[in-house]
């Protein structure tokens, strides 16, 4: 595995850490305000400006002006306060305010409804502007825009492409994609599907 050309062994896990921001399905967040789950650790002393730019991007926004105490709201013990959009959507704005180099979504919208998952794909694609993103996903829906697309199936890689072009191949992707989004899939049975 290489970053800009140098493997990635050459760098310290700290060096690693400060250019990856994550944001998994799996959202943690401490019984604190929800300007201290925003700017958390090292992003502490982030600027006014660049935190409420970062709840602007993630669109955190618009679920602000309802909190009693807006910025200054306790979230609950694991966000227990917000809905899981609500959660995902601070997890996306601390990745914002980190503007690492590298992002990592593991299944970001999973657990999300129809409407969250639309705000917060939205989100996503501005944040994944001119940053290498790695993005963990079953529903296919989440990385029809990717570059590139790598299915793996038990451990391997099985295909990669651009959705265009997996759909072409008419291989494994194509056969989720038409299974996710409830397409017709002809006469196919379990002794055809691709493998």
């Amino acid at each position: 595995i290489l970053i800009d050309g140098t493997p990635i062994r050459s760098y310290s896990k700290e060096s690693l850490r400060r250019q990856i921001a994550l944001v998994s399905q799996e959202v943690f967040l401490f019984n604190d305000t929800l300007r201290s789950n925003i700017a958390l650790g090292e992003l502490k002393d982030a600027s006014e400006e660049r935190i409420l730019d970062a709840i602007q991007r993630s669109r955190v926004g618009e679920f602000i002006d309802r909190l009693p105490q807006g910025l200054n709201t306790i979230v609950g013990d694991r966000g227990s306060n917000l809905s899981q959009g609500e959660r995902q959507r601070v997890l996306i704005a601390r990745a914002i305010l980190k503007d690492a180099p590298i992002l990592i979504f593991d299944e970001a919208t999973s657990a999300l409804d129809a409407e969250s998952e639309a705000l917060i794909q939205t989100a996503l694609t501005e944040v994944m502007q001119n940053r290498t993103t790695l993005v963990v996903a079953h529903r296919l829906s989440t990385i029809e825009n990717a570059d590139t697309i790598a299915v793996m199936e038990k451990g391997k890689i099985v295909e990669v492409g651009s959705h265009s072009e997996l759909l072409a191949q008419a291989g494994r992707y194509a056969f989720l994609r038409k299974t996710q989004f409830g397409e017709d899939l002809g006469r196919t049975t379990e002794s055809t599907v691709p493998s």
